[in-house]
């Protein structure tokens, strides 16, 4: 059985890019639709470059944080041809 921090970077693995989920959506796809808190102090922990964490962003449209820097997320989200949500 995996754990809920297993389930969290399963799901943030599959993020394509140019897409993202919101910490609800990664919450939901994991087993727990409440933990939104808990995925984010999950992939603020999480060094692995293999799981894309910066794909990961609040359900307000705004980057959220991110281990590496808020310029560093939205770097990497703009290089990969993600727009913002509704813009």
């Amino acid at each position: 059985m995996k754990t809920f921090t297993e389930k969290v970077l399963a799901v943030v693995g599959r993020i394509p890019k140019g897409k993202v989920l919101t910490y609800g959506e990664v919450a939901k796809k994991a087993g727990n639709a409440k933990a939104s808190r808990a995925v984010g102090n999950i992939l603020n922990k999480n060094h692995d470059p293999a799981i894309p964490c910066h794909r990961v962003i609040r359900s307000d449209g705004k980057l959220g944080g991110y281990n590496r820097g808020a310029k560093a997320k939205a770097d990497l989200l703009k290089k990969e041809g993600f727009r913002k949500m509704g813009g």
